[in-house]
């Protein structure tokens, strides 16, 4: 490792708080060495022998070198302490031989144990800060997928073609290119799962799905439902505007950051035309919110026979409905009125999470966790339930999270067979509500014009955090905002102890996916990216890319 990348790694300790940053500029004085190496082989031995699993932490993983080397470096000088005096005797005695001997040794054992001291080449100076950049020295949790860990970045400018508010609206079809969207969707899928052709990628999807759900090595079977679930926030219908309920027409945040109907037509397309799903057996929309006319007739006039979800119900949509599924909060506070799944949940065999690129004032990032949040048959805020926002606000690191029990309940994250990230317009909610042009590079000013897609929940969202954090300095940087994937990669054994059961059967729910963040912002790597047989594996596509190099990865 350079000096240079030293001088940027941070990481964060979870069980400390703190974030702790490297810089190889400055030095520990060597009088401090014996104190250092007592803590770190104290701090080490109380915190690992009751619970091995914490060796993973990044602050023991600081501890660790510390420590062993303290052992070596006092077993060296103990070791030379007594040559030494073993030496004197045998002067005395003068037998210059086996003195000699021992001053030798003596010597050797005082060169190893000084050697092996750190330096600052070795842990320069770490600083604990509370707010740097969560940059973690090694992934926690178990990646998913048939490439573990694997999300697909696709970028493509000619997607989006708009100047801006004034210039009609960014939704519409001569603003977004239909086609460019196709095929950003169409090498997503195919990267994803190293095949050539869109039907062999969806037929790989469903397989794996089927297969780690018990269900054997069988593809997607005729008459077998798919519920996708959307991110309508600009359209919701109980609070916030957006949508005339008598007309459903815009009235206003006409340029609000949905997930575009050109997004989900592309999806549409291929679930309709290359993975031979009936139309009458998808159904896709937000519990919580209006299905707009503008962006209704633009999917149903190419797709009529899908069902079309929202929260009323009018206008030839289907209304959203709770089924007897009862939905439990691992840390439900007494006398709050009880959550159901909705029908449409509970009734499809597959369930796909497609959200936006958005920062979030409250929670930091609105990703594939906070999209479910529009999983449930009310407001997060309403009225006698769990008020989900108090939770997701929370700066408190390492504590129970109500995303966690969305993304691993059986019918929402137990059935999701594939996560997406619209990221064509990026923006920050609520402070802006139209999108925003985006600095960091490959953007250059531009609209982000980017498809994320992964198997893994957790790992598709680390990467839209990291993009999020390196463009926006408020928001993604609240305290807290990506806690949820801390715990949501270790939920079977989580920081904050929580013992994670959505459906209330009784059974641990387990490592929803794999979490780290990248190595910089101008390369994008990941563990995986870097060699390692660990952690995030981020696959970059542009418009010139080909996708031969992905669909020939093992």
């Amino acid at each position: 490792m350079s000096s240079s990348e030293k001088e940027h790694i941070s990481s964060f300790c979870p069980k400390t708080r703190f974030h702790i940053r490297w810089h190889e500029k400055h030095h520990w004085l060597p009088v401090t060495w014996p104190i250092v190496g007592v803590v770190s082989l104290i701090w080490f031995l109380l915190r690992v022998i009751p619970k091995p699993s914490r060796a993973a932490y990044p602050c023991q993983r600081i501890a660790v070198p510390l420590a062993s080397s303290f052992i070596v470096w006092i077993v060296g000088l103990t070791s030379s302490a007594v040559a030494l005096h073993k030496a004197r005797g045998f002067i005395r005695q003068s037998r210059l031989g086996w003195a000699c001997i021992c001053i030798a040794g003596a010597v050797l054992a005082g060169v190893i144990s000084f050697s092996d001291m750190p330096d600052s080449r070795t842990y320069g100076k770490f600083e604990f800060v509370r707010g740097a950049n969560p940059i973690r020295l090694a992934p926690v949790g178990k990646g998913k997928g048939i490439h573990p860990g694997r999300a697909v970045w696709v970028h493509d400018p000619d997607a989006t073609d708009w100047a801006g508010p004034g210039d009609g609206h960014w939704w519409q079809e001569d603003h977004t290119n239909q086609t460019v969207v196709n095929k950003m969707m169409s090498d997503a899928v195919c990267a994803l799962t190293s095949q050539n052709t869109v039907a062999a990628s969806w037929d790989k999807l469903f397989r794996y799905f089927n297969r780690i759900h018990g269900k054997g090595n069988v593809g997607y079977r005729a008459g077998e439902k798919i519920m996708i679930k959307v991110n309508f926030v600009g359209f919701v219908g109980w609070s916030w505007g957006g949508v005339d309920p008598n007309t459903y027409e815009l009235v206003d945040k006409l340029d609000y950051m949905n997930t575009s109907p050109q997004m989900m037509i592309a999806l549409l397309g291929q679930l309709v035309n290359d993975a031979g799903v009936r139309q009458s057996d998808i159904t896709i929309g937000d519990t919580t919110a209006f299905f707009a006319n503008q962006y209704y007739k633009l999917c149903h006039d190419r797709f009529p026979n899908v069902h079309y979800l929202e929260c009323a119900g009018k206008f030839g949509r289907l209304g959203a409905k709770p089924s007897s599924v009862r939905f439990h909060w691992s840390c439900e506070p007494k006398n709050v009125l009880p959550d159901y799944v909705p029908v449409s949940y509970v009734e499809a065999d597959y369930f796909i999470n497609m959200a936006n690129l958005k920062s979030n004032w409250g929670g930091g990032i609105t990703l594939c966790g906070k999209n479910n949040y529009g999983s449930l048959i009310r407001m997060p805020d309403a009225s006698g339930y769990y008020d989900l926002h108090t939770n997701i606000g929370s700066p408190e690191l390492g504590t129970y999270r109500t995303l966690v029990d969305l993304m691993g309940h059986p019918h929402i994250g137990g059935k999701t067979v594939l996560y997406l990230i619209d990221g064509l317009y990026a923006g920050r909610h609520p402070k802006q509500l139209s999108p925003i042009k985006l600095k960091m590079a490959p953007f250059n000013d531009d609209w982000s014009s980017s498809l994320f897609v992964s198997q893994d929940p957790v790992a598709i969202d680390s990467v839209g955090f990291d993009f999020l954090w390196t463009e926006w300095d408020e928001d993604p940087h609240r305290l807290g905002a990506d806690d949820y994937l801390d715990e949501a990669a270790m939920a079977n054994d989580p920081i904050s102890g929580t013992f994670y059961d959505p459906d209330g059967d009784g059974k641990c729910m387990q490592s929803l996916g794999v979490h780290e963040h990248w190595n910089n912002s101008r390369d994008k790597q990941y563990s995986r990216n870097l060699g390692k047989n660990e952690g995030i594996e981020l696959i970059s596509l542009t418009a010139k890319m080909e996708i031969a190099s992905a669909a020939s990865a093992p």
